[in-house]
């Protein structure tokens, strides 16, 4: 019982049937819109705890892709640096072999001495090259993953997208690489020049790239493993100035997307991997972030057993 509806009169008889029969009437409809406003109540709350809830699942996607990466990068990075150590404890044996060659003494040994020093110094300079190149490649590798570690800021920078599309083909491939050792892919690249900078948040579109890329690995490797023989897996990455608006397009030749699933897989939580593998929130945040946050459009191309391309296409001026 929600409530009680009183109707007192001093005087005898002062209602009818009629009366009675509006009286119930009222109580009927009252009761329904006392129903209605506590589901309205229990719906708005209901609501509240989804919105609450997707937004936990989004940051725990984005913190499981980011912790993936990470302890695949993180062994990825050893490679570099054991370059570098490898050729620093060099120098300094030939270093040592530098001071043995000065300390030499007559004049005899003159000239075989410069020839041995000339050669030492030749070596160490290579080294010193070697060092430096590998360092970079470690340092480019951090700085990827510092830029995905940041939180969404939400404001627009002027942007490389060649350099961003490369720095995410980077960082997928040593993710990739690290997570499993018998991956390996064929990568081509044709950027165009001319697409220059453009304004986007760099961080949510770099997830975006981030996720397409390593979908596609992940694809043209799985179909490796189950044709073998001499299939090479690649993939494609491809960016065009289209005037008013820029083009990314990510090309695997794995097995395409079956007809049976392609109206799903913006679909949160839909994903075709096998239970562990994926939570089916990648393609559809990366689905919010071009559309919604960028005014742009993800769309894909596909053909069963041959080929999937998504194609992510960003207007340069923001509305």
């Amino acid at each position: 019982m929600l409530g009680v509806i009183t109707v007192q009169s001093f005087h005898t008889n002062a209602y009818s049937d009629v009366h009675f029969s509006l009286l119930k009437t009222l109580a009927v409809y009252s009761s329904i819109a006392l129903d209605n406003a506590a589901a309205y109540r229990k719906l708005n709350a209901t609501l509240e705890n989804l919105s609450a809830t997707q937004e936990q699942l989004v940051a725990q996607q984005k913190l499981a892709s980011l912790g993936a990466l990470t302890a695949g990068i993180a062994h990825e990075i050893k490679n570099p640096l054991n370059f570098v150590n490898n050729f620093a404890d060099l120098s300094l044996e030939l270093l040592q072999e530098l001071r043995e060659e000065l300390c030499r003494d007559g004049a005899a040994g003159q000239e075989a001495m410069g020839e041995a020093i000339e050669s030492l110094l030749r070596d160490l300079e290579q080294n010193a090259k070697k060092i430096n190149e590998h360092g970079k490649r470690a340092d480019s590798i951090v700085r990827s993953m510092l830029q995905h570690s940041r939180g969404r800021t939400g404001e627009r920078q002027e942007t490389d997208i060649n350099a961003m599309v490369e720095e995410n083909l980077n960082l997928a491939y040593h993710g990739t690489r690290a997570q499993n050792s018998e991956f390996n892919i064929k990568m081509e690249k044709e950027l165009d020049p001319s697409i220059g900078k453009t304004r986007v948040v760099p961080q949510d579109l770099s997830r975006v790239l981030l996720n397409i890329i390593t979908n596609g690995f992940y694809e043209a490797h799985r179909k490796k493993k189950s044709v073998g023989g001499d299939f090479t897996p690649t993939l494609r990455v491809a960016t065009r100035d289209l005037g008013e608006s820029i083009e990314i397009r990510v090309r695997d030749n794995g097995n395409g997307i079956p007809s049976g699933v392609r109206d799903k897989i913006f679909t949160p939580f839909f994903t075709t991997k096998p239970t562990g593998q994926g939570t089916g929130l990648g393609l559809s945040l990366s689905h919010d972030i071009v559309t919604k946050e960028h005014q742009g459009t993800l769309a894909f191309e596909t053909e069963e057993g041959v080929f999937t391309e998504f194609i992510v296409r960003l207007p340069k001026k923001a509305s």
